[in-house]
């Protein structure tokens, strides 16, 4: 009974987010922070340096996800959420704190180690992908560089995106919000959280993603730049934020180019 109610309501083999397993990921996401936080602490090193090494992780989840989207890859629990993010997550911290060893005994850059392995790890995702539209892809990226366009002028008349880090948290978002936008208003999609699934019903369209995103990116950016003062806790938050913008966007991206 225990097995049927985890199997209904926490794998995405069936319907997708709901309140309770909104709330029961959040809480899960708080504590794997924390946990993360405490490995920066460990092995001395600042989690904004990650910005790009993580990249490739991040599409190699993302990418996976996209091709069970679209019966490439099987439905199975370690492809879909939360399966998926698990193994991801534990292969990046593998590869982490394996490449901040190499370092220390061969001098070796550990971002570099990071970055190659990431990549290698996204070649059989890439092989995969048999067709992409390039068409409803570059509809998404158009949206994205013309509204994202907007804050790259701005950042230096707006201190908060003067910070690089910060800017790449947005406009990581802000890819997100175009990627929902396209699927969900030109092709019929449905959107899967919660809040923006009601937000997107009430006003009958998915553009309600990009104010959504841009106040509260944001604001929370503005809340951890003015009363966080720890470094690293302070980019171990922004990197957590950036992550969950950019793997829902480039899963969104490809699942779109890839089934239209």
């Amino acid at each position: 009974m225990i097995n049927e109610f985890i199997e209904e309501n926490f794998f995405y083999l069936h319907p997708g987010y709901t309140l309770l397993n909104t709330i029961v990921f959040g809480i899960i996401l708080g504590i794997s922070v924390i946990i993360i936080l405490k490995m920066f602490r460990f092995i001395k090193k600042d989690p904004e340096d990650l910005l790009i090494p993580i990249i490739p992780f991040i599409f190699f989840g993302s990418s996976a996800r996209a091709l069970v989207d679209n019966g490439i890859y099987p439905l199975t629990h370690i492809f879909v959420t939360p399966g998926i993010y698990i193994l991801t997550g534990f292969i990046t911290i593998v590869t982490l704190l394996s490449s901040v060893y190499i370092e220390k005994k061969v001098e070796w850059d550990y971002k570099y180690i990071l970055t190659v392995v990431g990549s290698i790890l996204c070649i059989p995702n890439l092989l995969n992908i048999n067709h992409l539209n390039l068409i409803v892809f570059f509809q998404v990226i158009g949206i994205w560089i013309l509204i994202s366009s907007i804050f790259i002028v701005l950042r230096n008349k707006w201190s908060i995106l003067k910070n690089k880090f910060n800017l790449s948290v947005l406009m990581a978002h802000l890819l997100d919000a175009s990627s929902t936008f396209v699927a969900v208003d030109f092709y019929g999609y449905g959107e899967q959280h919660v809040l923006p699934n009601a937000l997107t019903n009430f006003l009958n369209t998915a553009f309600v993603m990009f104010p959504l995103k841009i106040v509260v990116i944001l604001s929370v950016l503005y809340i951890i730049d003015t009363y966080i003062e720890d470094s690293t806790i302070k980019n171990t938050l922004k990197l957590a934020i950036f992550i969950l913008g950019l793997a829902p966007a480039l899963r969104n991206l490809l699942s779109l180019s890839m089934g239209i």
